[in-house]
């Protein structure tokens, strides 16, 4: 399977996390055209090479009317003042979003030409929905966007409407939401993994004043998300980096086990006793030892004859018990009492679910009773991949265990694509089979 890993071991921001990425894309120029083409006001993309503890990498320069900002400044309203604008809390002496370096506290005057304006969440959907990006992309960015928005409404203690961004920095953060959600849909990776989070330790200084790390956006944000703080002072992971990685990990843990393709490093320019930096690794995984395992467990059969109902109506139920989450259900023609024509439906379920699913038969059928049988079960570890066909991308299930492996492309997909491209199905499920099989004979080589 297609992985991407992320190495959170020195937090994540961002624009590091857009400059790793960068670095596993084929066409690193056409990124930064298609990112400085986008219409964001004022703000330019540049990737220079950097090093931290000796190990090259590169940072992603963001600026916003020439200048480089910090994450999204937020409020409550327009009552709070602004030291480089951060209401929640990242007016850093350290390193925030784009280099973990940011100091300066300065007060903004603008000279440039543009004020300090505010926008709210809704502009600042409105203004991703009128990006030249792929829908994908825009509706991860605006997931993201809006993940940030809550966390900055619980940490003020105000309703989501009433949170208001400072313009330069919600544009920066744009630039980063986006650009990560862009190369992500380049990269197409199957499964996405992070490490456990390093967020920091110690305290940073705000505009409201002095708070304790991770900040209580970021705080918000990693509900449910492996974190740590380590020894290293400072924020280290910002709400911008949580919100992305709480959005696209699948899971978090230990790298798994993997051939890279290639290994991608964003680096801040602040310089820590470690290396100041994000990695990330692109490859196939294959896990060996559940594809070699399989499975076995427990499960219920409920099983019924029926010899008053049209098949029309017996058509619904099944349909209707899948719905309800049978892990199967089917019907058998048979002869009934009296020789009357019927059908004997049976219905798999968890044991777990078997009296719920009594209940479901017994109201969506004619039947009043049934009978249960507790079954044990051996079974594949179930998976999906993805070959690349003419016609387009089709996923193929897979099932592997006990020495045995199935793989059949899937059917909507195969439609799909045949409806598409006006050609028969066969043609279509044809070439994904032969793709499946030279993947295959290339796994084995």
């Amino acid at each position: 399977m297609r992985t991407l890993y992320i190495e959170c071991n020195m937090g994540a921001a961002g624009d590091m996390l857009m400059s790793a990425l960068y670095e596993l894309l084929e066409d690193q120029k056409g990124f930064l055209e298609k990112m400085n083409s986008l219409g964001l006001p004022g703000v330019n993309l540049k990737a220079e090479r950097g090093k931290t503890c000796g190990i090259a990498g590169t940072h992603m320069k963001v600026t916003v009317y020439g200048e480089e900002e910090t994450e999204p400044s937020a409020g409550c309203g327009h009552s709070h003042e602004h030291e480089h604008g951060h209401g929640h809390g990242h007016d850093h002496e350290h390193s925030h979003e784009h280099d973990h370096e940011h100091s300066h506290e300065h007060a903004h005057t603008h000279a440039h030409g543009h004020g300090h304006h505010h926008a709210t969440p809704g502009h600042i959907g409105a203004l991703i929905d009128g990006l030249n990006l792929p829908d994908e992309v825009k509706c991860h960015a605006k997931a993201v966007y809006d993940a940030i928005a809550q966390a900055e409404a619980h940490a003020h203690g105000c309703p989501l409407g009433d949170v208001h961004f400072h313009e330069v920095g919600a544009l920066d953060a744009v630039a980063d939401v986006t650009g990560v959600c862009y190369a992500m849909y380049l990269l197409k990776a199957q499964r996405i993994i992070a490490s456990p989070v390093h967020v920091g330790s110690g305290t940073v200084r705000c505009a409201h004043g002095v708070m304790p790390v991770p900040a209580p956006a970021t705080a918000y944000l990693l509900q449910g998300v492996p974190s740590y703080g380590g020894e290293v002072k400072g924020e280290l992971c910002t709400p911008t980096g949580a919100a992305l990685l709480a959005h696209y990990a699948d899971a978090f843990g230990p790298m798994p086990m993997m051939k890279s393709e290639g290994v991608g490093i964003g680096i801040g320019t602040k310089e820590f006793d470690q290396a100041n930096c994000v990695r990330v690794f692109l490859g196939e995984t294959v896990d060996i030892e559940e594809k070699d395992k399989g499975g076995n467990g427990e499960i219920s059969e409920l099983v019924c004859n029926i010899d008053d109902m049209t098949p029309e109506a017996l058509a619904f139920a099944c349909e209707r018990l899948l719905e309800f989450g049978a892990l199967d259900v089917y019907t058998v023609a048979g002869t009934m009492k009296k020789g009357r024509a019927g059908h004997v439906l049976t219905v798999l379920c968890e044991t777990d679910k078997e009296e719920t699913f009594a209940r479901h038969i017994l109201a969506e059928t004619t039947t009043n009773g049934l009978r249960v049988r507790r079954c044990e079960k051996y079974f594949l570890t179930p998976g999906m991949e993805t070959v690349q066909t003419k016609w387009g991308d089709i996923r193929v299930k897979t099932a592997a265990g006990y020495g045995v492996a199935h793989t059949k492309p899937e059917y909507e997909d195969v439609a799909r694509c045949a409806r598409e491209a006006a050609v028969p199905y066969r043609k279509v499920w044809e070439e994904a089979a032969q793709k499946i099989e030279r993947a295959d004979g290339q796994e084995e080589a």
